[in-house]
């Protein structure tokens, strides 16, 4: 698999072409549609399912040096608006502000990042490790992707632990069994800590 077959699968879900447009719509800085909702569309087309199928909500990072509450929640907020229609919920995170919340609700370190695709690389599994996001020349009507393991896993339908960042045993099971919704996956065992 490579990015153009990635992006083909991706966006056969028309929520993930709809956020990338309102995106760049917005304007909101270095802003990614990522994770879950990328990986999950691309199964369901492999296994013949729905594109939407399983899939509980939709993640979006950007990277606003304005890390008050005040400005994430007025992102939030526009973005709940805007698809307050479609009956999904979207999960907004301003990857400058993620280290002065997430070591009071996870206890673990959080560094400060200087961009979004820092915060992708942090994900708990390999396969999430991913975002698209429209070119920011629009003119080509392209998407830029970002996946620094590549696409095996996800075509193959592998789950890899992340084991470098932040790494919960607990986490990892809990996400593998919610991805029982795909019974074609392999979750590889995380290595003892």
């Amino acid at each position: 698999m490579n990015d153009s077959e990635f992006l083909d699968a991706a966006l056969q879900n028309p929520i993930n072409r709809r956020i990338a447009d309102e995106l760049i719509r917005l304007a909101l800085p270095d802003a990614w549609i990522v994770s879950g909702c990328l990986i999950q569309t691309v199964w369901n087309v492999k296994t013949g399912r729905a594109a939407d199928h399983g899939i509980a909500d939709y993640d979006v990072f950007y990277f606003d040096p304005d890390v008050s509450w005040q400005a994430e929640d007025t992102v939030i907020r526009r973005l709940q608006r805007i698809f307050v229609t479609s009956g999904v919920t979207i999960e907004v995170r301003n990857q400058a502000r993620v280290h002065l919340w997430y070591p009071l609700k996870h206890g673990l370190p959080y560094p400060a990042l200087t961009y979004s695709t820092q915060g992708i690389d942090r994900f708990l599994t390999q396969n999430t490790q991913v975002g698209i996001r429209r070119a920011q020349d629009r003119t080509q009507g392209g998407y830029d992707v970002y996946a620094p393991h590549g696409f095996d896993d996800i075509e193959r339908l592998i789950v890899r632990p992340n084991q470098s960042a932040n790494f919960s045993a607990a986490k990892y099971a809990a996400k593998a069994a919610r991805w029982s919704l795909w019974p074609e996956i392999t979750v590889l065992a995380a290595d003892p800590q």
